[in-house]
């Protein structure tokens, strides 16, 4: 089998995400036959550095023997039982785990399959519990150029023009505040700023602030300071609005702590995390809350105030054995610690480009680096060229737009790290000469 013959058969049947199909018609897919630590290998048998983790979730390679010693040792025991009125050593393990490691305060799990239904649970859980108290609050606030996925109310709290115009009329009640313009305390205080006015003015009708903490992935890797955060959250508190910290890019690692609301040292009602949750292996998402949101559904039976939400896989067995074997790794590699290394060097790398006019700004939180550019018009689809000039130097990236970006898994090495950003650089100079 070659990759030829994987891609016909692919196009016959399958509709792939985030793609106009059309464009395969000139633009050849990429059959994976395997994967090895941070390298993925076609039919054909050429390598690529997977630099984006595969969509921002794989965290200690593909195929880490490890996880797939501990997957298999619980295939022996269950594969899944349902989470309603049952339970299993998996789950429990790993909610007491995720409760240990959590921010002070958070105490309960509900688990979802994906980040998105976890978005939903969250959302639908602040509507409810502020409901059960005799609240109506209905609005949602989230920041401008936010993702947080694309289930309708998830996407009903993001702010990506496209999604919004095409789905506007299917969504829920959302609004944005101005997240911050640059990675300054000063521009975090001005946003923060900008929030309370908005509070002052509507604040009885806001259910939660949504956030995705110090970097917005979707919506072009922008990164904003710590004192945002904090600011936010006193004032969300002040106003009787929760916080919903949605760390499913960032959580587990990506911004040199585990989790980035240690860095403002605050204490969400809500922590969502998937993606590297299970080191990239298997659909789980968790939302952790407290013990206050817990209890405004916690009474005798009473239908209309149980939590309405469930999910078939809900806490599957294998998916939290993948999820304990990540956190295995963490505590007993000293991964955090380990990472900072890698950090400064990417910070060493990033600072190359510098010396490109066509380099807008350049960007670094924790284990996530990002080059915007400047000049180009999406039709050019430049993010496009990048992509397929560095997998010809064995090198997957894949831009937002006009943003490049690198998000590898922990394991990389400072060579193979190196090799990255030269294949960045040589596109780069590729685009520079075609333009000039």
């Amino acid at each position: 089998m070659n990759n030829l013959e994987m891609s016909s058969r692919d196009l016959n049947v399958l509709w792939h995400p985030c793609t106009q199909m059309k464009d395969h018609e000139t633009i050849p897919l990429v059959p994976i036959s395997k994967g090895d630590g941070i390298y993925l290998q076609d039919f054909d048998g050429n390598r690529y550095i997977d630099a984006i983790s595969s969509w921002w979730v794989n965290l200690f390679g593909h195929c880490n023997p490890y996880i797939n010693g501990k997957i298999i040792e619980q295939l022996s025991r269950l594969e899944h039982v349902i989470l309603a009125g049952f339970t299993h050593e998996s789950v429990i393990c790993l909610s007491e785990r995720l409760v240990a490691l959590a921010p002070e305060g958070l105490t309960r799990c509900f688990y979802a399959d994906n980040g998105s239904s976890a978005i939903e649970v969250a959302l639908k859980m602040s509507y409810h519990a502020h409901k059960n108290r005799g609240d109506d609050r209905s609005l949602f606030v989230s920041l401008s150029d936010s993702y947080h996925g694309e289930t309708l109310g998830a996407l009903s709290v993001g702010d990506v023009a496209l999604y919004k115009e095409t789905y506007e009329p299917l969504l829920i009640r959302a609004i944005q505040t101005p997240s911050p313009k640059d990675q300054t305390p000063e521009a975090a205080l001005e946003a923060a700023q900008a929030f309370r006015n908005l509070l002052q003015e509507r604040g009885a009708e806001i259910s939660a602030l949504i956030v995705e903490p110090l970097l917005q992935g979707a919506g072009g890797m922008k990164m904003y300071h710590p004192l945002f955060l904090s600011e936010a959250k006193k004032i969300a508190q002040e106003f009787g609005v929760h916080f919903i910290a949605d760390e499913i890019l960032v959580g587990f690692g990506r911004t040199g702590s585990m989790f980035a609301c240690e860095q403002a040292d605050i204490t969400p009602d809500f922590l969502i995390l998937s993606k590297g949750l299970t080191g990239g292996y298997l659909p789980l998402s968790v939302v952790i809350t407290t013990e206050d949101i817990y209890g405004a559904f916690y009474c005798d039976y009473d239908p209309a105030r149980s939590f309405l939400h469930s999910h078939s896989y809900t806490g599957n067995a294998l998916a939290c054995a993948a999820a304990n074997a990540t956190l295995d790794l963490f505590e007993n590699d000293n991964v955090i610690v380990k990472n900072q290394e890698t950090i400064a060097y990417m910070g060493e790398q990033l600072g190359r480009f510098g010396v490109f006019e066509c380099v807008k700004e350049i960007r670094q939180c924790g284990m996530i680096g990002a080059i915007e550019l400047q000049g180009f018009e999406p039709g050019e689809r430049i993010g496009l060229k990048i992509h397929q000039h560095c997998l010809q130097k064995g090198v997957l990236i894949r831009p937002l737009g006009g943003v490049i970006y690198v998000m590898p898994p922990y394991i990389i090495s400072p060579e193979e790290l190196k090799h990255v950003f030269d294949a960045i650089e040589s596109a780069l100079r590729m685009i520079c000469a075609s333009n000039a």
